[in-house]
């Protein structure tokens, strides 16, 4: 039996930082992961990469239309054929993804997964290939909200998922009530060249990724449109990266029925919300990235800080669950929460409050695994006392494990100021 000891000790052990300032380098990529299948193709899967270097630094950032991914082998190999040394693998919680045996495969068992590595580390390597001088800024807006908080509170108290109606509600919420918690705000990462030409833009927004869910169609569902008609509106100059985040519990107003098998022919998949409201998101997205003034020169500061948390599960202890963490700061103005898991909206909306208490842009970065066990959904302690899907279940991580990963987060980026001082 393992120590609490021994869980500090290895956690400790994890914890990496590093601060550099000098010029930026960045690149881009972008493939097509859409694996052979037997499923009917609406729209391709992809992979979108980012590598971004400081004093020889290099981070990669990839989205991927996917459920769920996570890969040491793509780590491994992208730090001995790139030396990049961190990846960060962005899913956008695709539900419309290639299936295995009609379902949503998310396992490293997938026949799919070694398809999936070699095109990633093709799209990283791409990326690295393209590299050039350039500058890094950030921005939000807040527009009318896409999405509701499906964890509805109902007549006895307790919370239920909004596909599960009663007396009074009505399943699927066709009415678009917009329930709450949600975070309406946008937020864009723009990287251009030196002469302030748009090369790469990084989308996040905290919603799932499910409106055209149980379709058995290959679909990148609204991310894939969104980041599609942004990098139309730029000349197909850019690429375009959809990072999702705390959105484990916010559902999509608009959505296609679902069909209830493979089988099904009374349902017809209807693809015009998914349309709809990857059009609105790209539109407040150019619109943002437009107006996102630039730098003078591409000296950049980029700082980060490497942790990791041990849990267990919340009915069984002996269920260990490695969560690993990225806190990043840019320029002194943007930080960055990089944290694998569905974590729920609260967390977002509280993240980027301390964000705006230190003078920051603050921005969440969800389903975005560097390493460890992939969590699960995180919820907040008031949703996991209330319940409902994703609040409450046999397979999900210990109560609390959310608050101390925002915790955690704060104090590394308190540290990578230099207000708390580091004994590392």
């Amino acid at each position: 039996m393992r120590t609490l000891l021994s869980i500090l000790l290895c956690s400790l052990s994890l914890q990496q930082a590093f601060a550099g300032n000098g010029k930026l380098m960045a690149g881009t990529g972008k493939i097509n992961i859409t694996p052979k299948t037997d499923q009917k193709i609406h729209d391709s899967v992809y992979a979108r990469s980012l590598v971004l270097e400081v004093q020889g630094q290099r981070l990669a950032f990839v989205s991927l239309d996917l459920p769920i991914f996570t890969s040491d082998r793509v780590v491994e190999a992208c730090k001995q054929q790139f030396n990049i040394a961190r990846v960060i693998l962005s899913s956008s919680h695709n539900h419309s993804a290639p299936m295995v045996d009609n379902k949503i495969n998310v396992s490293e068992s997938s026949p799919f997964q070694p398809y999936y590595e070699a095109q990633i580390i093709k799209v990283v390597g791409e990326a690295v290939a393209n590299m050039f001088p350039a500058k890094i800024a950030a921005g939000k807006s807040t527009f009318p909200q896409l999405g509701f908080n499906r964890l509805i509170m109902r007549e006895d108290g307790k919370a239920r998922e909004s596909w599960i109606a009663d007396d009074h509600y009505r399943r699927e919420n066709p009415e678009r009530i917009p329930f709450g918690p949600v975070d309406p705000e946008l937020g864009v990462l723009k990287i251009t060249d030196l002469a302030n030409n748009p090369k790469a833009i990084v989308m996040n927004y905290a919603m799932h990724a499910d409106i055209v869910c149980f379709n058995y169609e290959v679909s990148a569902d609204y991310p894939g449109v969104a980041s599609r008609k942004v990098e139309a509106s730029f000349g197909d100059k850019v690429t375009c990266l959809f990072v999702n985040g705390g959105g484990g519990n916010v559902e999509s107003l608009m959505i296609s029925p679902r069909k209830s098998g493979p089988d099904d022919t009374s349902t017809k998949t209807d693809y015009a919300p998914m349309e709809r409201t990857g059009e609105l998101l790209a539109w407040e997205v150019t619109k943002l990235a437009r107006n996102i003034s630039m730098p003078a020169t591409g000296e950049t500061d980029i700082r980060y800080k490497v942790d990791s948390l041990k849990f267990t599960g919340r009915y069984d202890s002996k269920r260990i669950f490695n969560v690993h963490l990225i806190t990043m700061l840019i320029n002194n103005n943007i930080s960055v929460a990089v944290c694998p898991g569905e974590m729920f909206v609260q967390f977002q909306l509280d993240w980027k409050d301390k964000m705006k208490l230190a003078g920051v842009n603050g921005f969440m970065f969800g389903y975005s695994w560097s390493g460890g066990k992939w969590p699960g959904y995180i919820p907040d302690v008031r949703s996991a006392a209330l319940g409902g899907y994703g609040a409450d279940g046999d397979n999900l991580i210990q109560v609390g494990a959310g608050e101390q990963i925002v915790t955690k987060h704060l104090e590394n980026y308190y540290k990578l100021t230099g207000l708390i001082r580091s004994s590392l």
